[in-house]
């Protein structure tokens, strides 16, 4: 015999046929529903995580991971440039002049953000130069005029390299013939594709071209800085900026970018929340079970009470069945879970060619494919979540059976 003894009777009583099929099936209802929410959580939140890296990769190699400003313009960057370098993790320094604007083409217009910046510099901080469509970065000449769009905002205007664009901004001249807004004609120089939101609202031109327009000729606005990782970004871009002197401000990625990021992460959280609903009902389903168990077996408890064991070893009996049924539903939804999510991507890209259709179509969703990443402390979460509800479930019913009376029990036996 397994010894303690409440941990042999709770087991048999699991693996046992019982009289009652009623309370057989609740039990293996309760173990496929822990086994289905603890599978369901660990996919979902692979693929949550999937998406949150593809948006940080995706996004992150165009944009830089820090920008470094000053509130009157730099007009010797170069220096600043060079003090920023010899910063822990920094690896490269560019300039930049941004702004605001309204670009319009063939009856069609769309914000966006305009970037002025030099050819050369941004290659070493961003990789936006390696995923041109059409065109290239190289003909962003002083005076040119020229102007590289993302594949999104190209394609909602009507536009491809050799056509003109209408550039407005935001604030109006006053001439003889009255008051008009500040436009200037551009020409495409090409189409970047990231598979990001930045496809649908960037623009690049020269920083000479961007200073311009915004009447600050000879200076830029401040420097986009790379580091060996983005994450070490975070935190330090703020004190590099206050050690290059009085009116220097800066931001790091999470600030820039933050509210996308945060998005998803609040969404992966909602989402965790309602498929815990699942596992929840598992576990009332495990409370009825051990209700209706203990209502069937109170001659058994009675007979065991006058055998010796305690009102506490009772209860243990009922703890041990309870738990079992939840822990076994886990583990078997975590393997499952752990299984699936490592090979998700691959299994959505079977599914796909077997059908002969994209489920996630390229020219709608800027993620055309399902990633996946597989993180064991997200699966350890959830499958600790899970024991911890499948325990507690089983104290009430346990508790009621350690109350159990010998003599009221086997009165009418």
């Amino acid at each position: 015999m397994i010894k303690p003894v409440p941990l042999y009777i709770g087991l048999r009583y699991v693996a046992a046929r019982r009289r009652q099929q009623f309370i057989s099936f609740i039990n293996g209802f309760s173990l496929l529903g822990m086994a289905l929410g603890v599978f369901a959580l660990i996919v979902v939140t692979s693929v949550m995580n999937g998406f949150d890296r593809e948006l940080k990769t995706r996004i992150l190699a165009v944009v830089p991971h820090g920008f470094v400003e000053h509130k009157d313009g730099l007009d010797d960057w170069q220096g600043a440039a060079d003090q920023l370098r010899g910063q822990p993790h920094v690896v490269a320094a560019s300039p930049f002049v941004r702004g605001f604007a309204l670009l319009g083409a063939n009856n069609q217009s769309q914000g966006v953000e305009f970037q002025g910046i030099d050819p050369e510099a941004l290659r070493e901080v961003s990789a936006v130069g390696e995923n041109m469509l059409m065109g290239g970065m190289d003909t962003l000449q002083p005076r040119s005029y020229e102007i590289v769009l993302g594949r999104i905002l190209a394609r909602q205007l009507g536009v491809i390299p050799g056509d003109s664009v209408i550039l407005t901004l935001p604030e109006v001249v006053i001439t003889p013939a009255g008051i008009f807004p500040r436009t200037k004609r551009f020409t495409v120089a090409g189409v970047f594709s990231v598979g990001a939101q930045v496809d649908q609202n960037m623009a690049l031109m020269h920083i000479e071209d961007a200073a311009r327009l915004l009447r600050m000729p000879g200076k830029v606005q401040g420097l986009q800085l790379k580091f060996d990782d983005m994450n070490n970004a975070l935190g330090r871009v703020e004190g590099y900026a206050a050690g290059l002197g009085e009116g220097f401000t800066g931001e790091d990625w999470s600030l820039s970018q933050g509210s996308l990021f945060q998005a998803v992460k609040m969404e992966k959280t909602v989402v965790t929340l309602m498929l815990m609903i699942i596992v929840a009902v598992a576990a009332f389903n495990i409370v009825s079970a051990l209700v209706l168990m203990v209502a069937d077996k109170r001659s058994d408890i009675a007979v065991l009470r006058t055998l010796g064991l305690t009102s506490r070893q009772i209860m243990a009996v009922f703890v041990v069945q309870g738990s079992a049924i939840g822990i076994i539903g886990a583990f078997i939804g975590a393997a499952l879970g752990t299984l699936i999510a490592l090979n998700l991507t691959d299994l959505v890209s079977w599914v796909e060619n077997f059908l002969g259709a994209k489920i996630f179509d390229p020219r709608v969703f800027f993620v055309s494919f399902l990633p996946s990443e597989f993180r064991a402390g997200d699966a350890a979460m959830v499958l600790s979540a899970a024991v911890i509800m499948s325990l507690l479930a089983t104290l009430f019913p346990a508790w009621r059976a350690s109350q159990i009376a010998p003599a009221e029990a086997l009165r009418y036996e």
